[in-house]
This record gives structure tokens, C-alpha cells and sequence, in this order.
């Protein structure tokens, strides 16, 4: 699976905030740095479809050869991590994972609750965070909390990561280790990775091309 990006860019009252010619391979990361406010994470938002006017997204964007910019935001299949982790205060762990697990397989029959758990466990198992399904996720810490983040995006099964400056309020130690398990798991998954960050360590982390 592969992203590809042909003169991509979102442009706010007709200027062009920035433009994007990349080829993201599976289990690659390409990583898009630049001061505040060049548009690095309005691309983002118009790859994945979330920008209204006076926002304008133009060039091309596919993904394992199907055009992303003719598809609504949730047939796009491209999961979203920000810089915070945005859990639901009234879910507990699990129950934020389980959000995300598609209500139908890919044969189009219901999943079961039961089901449905099963899988967002197993998610929560690939983030070392199996023996907290229960907990509150307000007695988290911040790096369990950028965790589940992690496991509830991957619950929903994208096809490609795009990543707005997920590790950005992390201390250093957890910084390089949420960072880590991140990474790995689109490597597992070969999923295209896009980040979005101001630290060159991020980049250099990812090991992939720089923008």
C-alpha cells in the first residue's frame, strides 16, 4: 500500500499554505517539519478530508491506487493522531478502543460486543496496556494516554497513519519511547506514515524521508 501525493496542497482565501510531491511507501514515514503556522497540519486535515471552505484542497492524493480526494472522509481509511490524545472521559480504556473496531467485518456481517472487545484488547495487548482495559482514562499518564490513542487509531483498521504532532507534550524518555511503539506499529502494519512535527529528533526517529 502506497500513498502517493501529485502536487497536493490546501490553500486558505486562495494562498497556498503548502504543497506536498511525495511517494510514502508501506511501513514509511515521511516526515513534514516547518515553523507554526505554514499549514503543515491543515495537509493533514485536507488529505484526510476535514477542511471546509474558505479552506481549498487541490492536486491529486491516492492510496494503493484509489483516488482519496473523490472519497468521504471515513471511506478514506486514513487514521488521525494529534498532539492530544483526545479519549473519551466518559469511556473507560477498553471502552475507547472498542469505539473505534468496525460494527461489520469485511464480509459486511455484524460484529458481536463481545467481538468487538476481543479485537480492542488485542489492540490495547500491542501497546503493553492490556492490564488497564478498565481503568478511567483520566488516571492515565501521558504517555498511557498517547498509547490508547495509539490502539484505539489502529482498532479502526486505516490503511495509512497521519500524525499531527502526536509526541509533542511527552517528556523526552517517553517521548522516544511512545514514539517508538508508534513507528513500530505501522511497520507491523505496513502502513504509509505522514508526521507532522517541529523536533528533528522526531525525523530522524522515523528514518524516512524529510520535507
Amino acid at each position: 500500500m502506497t500513498l502517493h501525493l501529485q502536487e497536493f496542497s490546501v490553500s486558505l482565501s486562495g494562498r497556498t499554505l503548502g504543497t506536498l510531491d511525495a511517494e510514502v511507501g508501506a511501513g514509511e514515514v515521511l516526515s513534514v517539519m516547518g515553523p507554526s503556522g505554514v499549514g503543515k497540519s491543515s495537509l493533514l486535515l485536507g488529505l484526510a478530508g476535514l477542511l471546509e471552505a474558505p479552506f481549498a484542497v487541490n492536486g491529486r492524493a491516492s492510496l494503493g491506487g484509489r483516488d482519496l480526494l473523490a472519497q468521504r472522509p471515513h471511506a478514506r481509511r486514513l487514521g488521525l493522531m494529534f498532539q492530544d490524545p483526545l479519549l473519551f472521559p466518559h469511556l473507560d480504556v477498553v471502552g475507547n478502543v472498542m469505539f473505534a473496531v468496525p460494527e461489520r467485518d469485511g464480509d459486511g456481517r455484524r460484529l458481536g460486543r463481545a467481538v468487538r472487545r476481543e479485537r480492542a484488547m488485542a489492540q490495547l495487548a500491542r501497546v503493553e496496556l492490556g492490564t488497564l482495559a478498565d481503568r478511567d482514562p483520566t488516571t492515565l499518564s501521558g504517555g498511557q494516554k498517547s498509547r490508547v490513542a495509539l490502539a484505539r487509531t489502529l482498532a479502526a483498521k486505516p490503511k495509512a497513519l497521519l500524525l499531527d504532532e502526536p509526541f509533542a507534550a511527552l517528556d523526552q524518555a517517553l517521548r522516544a519511547a511512545v514514539r517508538a511503539m508508534v513507528f513500530g506499529c505501522a511497520k507491523e502494519d505496513a502502513l504509509p506514515v505522514i508526521l507532522v512535527s517541529h523536533d528533528p529528533a522526531d525525523a530522524s526517529a522515523a528514518g524516512g524521508p524529510i520535507l
